[in-house]
């Protein structure tokens, strides 16, 4: 009896032992089948998300938020009596030529309305002028340029109906490009000493033009303010050249000294224009 009740206990810790392995199997095994089902699973939203494209052309889509921060230092006059009652004052937006760019603002002060308004405090218009960068063109900088006059008409008493725009060589070439690019902004515009694309002429047929050129410019020669000219003329528009005979290619001097293009701006209003 003792045994054969030894033996049985052996069996019994036999099948205990089995047992125990075999639920450990079992644990294992049931792991295992988790992972390898969790790797397939992982493997299917990887390529459900970030498919590999196979050769040929596809159809796909792009889309991105970009933030962006745009700043530029500039000169801004207010009229002798600004303030005083409430008006909307006309406003000129003055691009100066590429001598004056860099940090420096008195240099925008060597030519032009920035120029006058430091001896006439009484000049009838709201000026804003601009620095280029050092290395930069006015050309390239269209977004900076319109968002400088929205934020000036925020924040200072401009008839918006009014705004003019102007520019002498570097901002000659300026004001062709931004006025094409924002033709609904301007009352008018006077290039001097500049150029554009005459393919863009199109879009400047309803704003008012006084483009100014020496006929002995060396550095920007009289044909470009020519072709844009003849090109916003034959699309309709008021555009006028006046050509000084003996000048090179200081046009601006005579021009900003010459009362009839201040006279010429306050005769147009940006709804007259359409």
């Amino acid at each position: 009896m003792k045994f054969t009740a030894h033996k049985n206990l052996k069996v019994i810790n036999l099948i205990r032992r089995y047992l125990t392995m075999n639920r450990n199997y079992l644990i294992w095994l049931t792991m295992i089948m988790l992972v390898l089902i969790g790797c397939s699973q992982t493997e299917k939203m990887k390529m459900k998300s970030d498919p590999v494209l196979l050769p040929g052309q596809h159809s796909q889509s792009f889309e991105r938020t970009i933030t962006k921060t745009l700043k530029c230092q500039y000169l801004l006059f207010l009229p002798q009596d600004y303030g005083q009652k409430k008006q909307r004052w006309p406003m000129i937006l003055f691009l100066h030529g590429a001598g004056e760019r860099g940090s420096d603002l008195n240099l925008v002060k060597k030519h032009g309305p920035p120029k006058i308004v430091e001896e006439r405090k009484d000049f009838p218009f709201i000026v804003v002028s601009p620095q280029c960068p050092a290395g930069d063109w006015w050309t390239e900088e269209n977004e900076v340029l319109i968002n400088l006059l929205d934020d000036v008409v925020a924040r200072c008493d401009v008839d918006a109906e009014r705004i003019y725009l102007t520019g002498l060589s570097m901002g000659g070439f300026g004001t062709w490009t931004l006025a094409s690019e924002y033709p609904d902004r301007f009352a008018a515009i006077a290039p001097i000493c500049g150029g554009g694309k005459p393919f863009v002429a199109d879009k400047l047929k309803d704003v008012p033009v006084w483009a100014f050129h020496g006929a002995k410019d060396p550095l920007v020669p009289l044909k470009e303010s020519e072709d844009m000219v003849n090109a916003v003329k034959n699309r309709g528009s008021d555009a006028k050249l006046t050509v000084y005979p003996e000048a090179g290619h200081d046009s601006w001097t005579e021009t900003y000294n010459n009362q009839q293009l201040y006279d010429w701006f306050l005769q147009h209003r940006k709804n007259q224009s359409k």
